[in-house]
């Protein structure tokens, strides 16, 4: 009986570890940034072409699919991702958000990450002040994010 309870807490707490060490990517810019204000952190802008962009998925699997980035990305950041695939379908009122945050901050290339902190102004619109912008940066994830921390 022992066993069973102790086998049952402990599941229960590798569980809770491994959710809290889950990374939520938001795609609809203003829920990220109402959440990004409540929260009191800035906004991470992932610019990428998720299914084709090779320096993207490269990112994705040397820094943003580590541990050491989740931790740093829960504790800082709302993550926000800005997707410009090729094949796979998008919504159409995603698609043309994406473009028009792609206009704005004169996006050229892929990947290309923006931290901005999203503001209300006095007509109660969302501005988004920029903090800086990086890419790929080789090293792995502690590189990556001593240069994000020089933004923030």
């Amino acid at each position: 009986m022992k066993k069973t309870i102790y086998i049952f807490l402990i599941s229960i707490f590798t569980t809770a570890f491994v959710s809290a060490q889950e990374l939520t990517w938001h795609t609809d810019m203003g829920k990220a940034s109402e959440f990004a204000m409540q929260e009191k952190k800035p906004l991470l802008m992932f610019f990428t072409g998720s299914d084709w962009c090779g320096w993207c998925i490269r990112l994705q699997k040397e820094v943003f699919q580590t541990k050491e980035f989740k931790k740093w990305a829960n504790e800082n950041v709302v993550l926000v991702e800005l997707d410009f695939p090729k094949r796979t379908p998008q919504d159409d009122n995603i698609r043309n958000q994406n473009r028009q945050l792609q206009s704005m901050f004169k996006v050229r290339g892929y990947p290309t990450i923006w931290f901005v902190n999203p503001e209300v102004n006095s007509e109660k619109q969302i501005n988004l002040r920029s903090l800086g912008s990086t890419g790929y940066v080789a090293g792995g994830p502690t590189k990556w994010i001593g240069k994000a921390m020089s933004m923030l």
